[in-house]
């Protein structure tokens, strides 16, 4: 076969290798960035994935390989998986919302002033969303405006911690109004499920398309601070946000056992390497206040063990090379676990009660820190 007939045909058998994410063809995503047949016969291609490390890579490279081989006269392949830059990817997007502009992502601005604070575990069952949605409650008791994003796409418990699972936000001239309770704005993928049983299974670039609408499509208004509640772990959503929001902070939940000391620590590490800074460590669960029978005093019951939260300040201390403390010790109360079932969390519910007041007293020091500029993105370029 003539080899430009041969490229013809290699060309029409990969426009019917689909992107087993966005389920379109490749060719049309633009992901075939090089295609030539030497005299050989062999097809020489370098197709790019839409992210590096992508979780759908060896799919990608099975279905074009056999694509490629299975055209008559081809005789080999030698193919090239490489990753879209930032630029081919922001034109992939608009050509799939068919040429029309992306809405920008407010909190990215480096002049805006919301401080955007994202509250990550290395593991789940820590009690990040606790943390999350109580933390929020006390610092709009201090007269803070407070945004809440369920970041946890999949394990979304944002919206039933605060009463508002129900509730549907108001869509208005294409902006989404966050669901107002409590004194907060709160917004989760929870809400905009068909039905609370509904599965979502996303990755990649639908996963990444929907964080970056839960940021630009909703109208959150004048923000004093944005608290994102991650999903546990080091994966796609970590790695999306910390392209979307350079200049957000993390605070690290963990609990006092050294097994989740240890994972808490990744957490921080994949902060520093996305360029955001950790603000500190909470130690959640911490220890249980018990009445003794006996004598009639209050005794400190180390339930999971003791020094975890400590361990992960000063690992990641040594590691990213700035003091990183150990911000609160939050004890372990039933009341957190029944406020958060009821829709109405401990630091609204029972504000005296001890883990209520070491929230709130994390609150108080967020409230009143400085934030210095060191570290921060100015979107600035040198000229001379």
């Amino acid at each position: 076969m003539p080899e430009n007939e041969l490229l013809h045909a290699v060309q029409e058998a990969l426009a019917e290798v689909i992107d087993p994410e966005i389920k379109r063809p490749i060719t049309e995503l633009g992901m075939v960035e090089s295609l030539r047949v030497d005299h050989d016969d062999v097809v020489h291609l370098t197709v790019l994935l839409t992210i590096a490390g992508c979780p759908m890579k060896s799919t990608i490279e099975r279905d074009v390989t056999a694509a490629v081989t299975s055209v008559p006269g081809v005789c080999g392949i030698d193919l090239t998986l490489g990753a879209m830059t930032d630029e081919q990817r922001a034109e992939m997007k608009k050509q799939l919302r068919g040429g029309v502009a992306e809405r920008s992502i407010p909190f990215a601005d480096p002049g805006n002033l919301t401080q955007v604070i994202l509250v990550a575990s290395g593991k789940g069952g820590v009690g990040k969303s606790s943390v999350t949605v109580n933390l929020a409650l006390a610092l709009a008791e201090q007269g803070k405006n407070v945004g809440v994003l369920d970041a946890d796409i999949y394990g979304h418990s944002i919206p039933q911690m605060l009463g508002v699972a129900e509730e549907t936000p108001t869509s208005l001239d294409g902006m989404i109004l966050p669901v107002p309770t409590l004194g907060l704005k709160v917004i989760s993928m929870g809400m905009l499920k068909a039905s609370r049983d509904q599965v979502i299974a996303w990755r990649g670039p639908i996963l990444d398309r929907a964080l970056h609408q839960l940021l630009s499509d909703v109208y959150w208004g004048d923000l004093d601070f944005l608290l994102l509640d991650l999903p546990p772990g080091t994966g796609d959503v970590a790695l999306s946000l910390g392209q979307k929001l350079p200049n957000a902070e993390v605070l690290v939940v963990t609990t006092p056992q050294q097994a989740a000391a240890e994972v808490a620590e990744r957490a921080g590490t994949m902060a520093s390497m996305m360029d955001q800074k950790v603000i500190g460590v909470v130690e959640n669960m911490s220890y249980l206040d018990v009445d003794c029978p006996h004598c009639g005093h209050s005794h400190r019951v180390d339930v999971f063990g003791s020094g975890g939260g400590a361990e992960v300040a000063s690992t990641l201390t040594t590691r990213l090379g700035y003091d990183i403390r150990l911000l609160a010790e939050i004890p372990l109360d039933p009341a957190v676990r029944v406020g958060g079932d009821e829709g109405l969390p401990v630091v609204v519910g029972e504000a005296g009660r001890p883990s209520a007041v070491a929230l709130t007293e994390l609150a108080t020091m967020l409230a009143q820190r400085r934030r210095s500029l060191a570290g921060r993105s100015l979107n600035l370029t040198p000229v001379g």
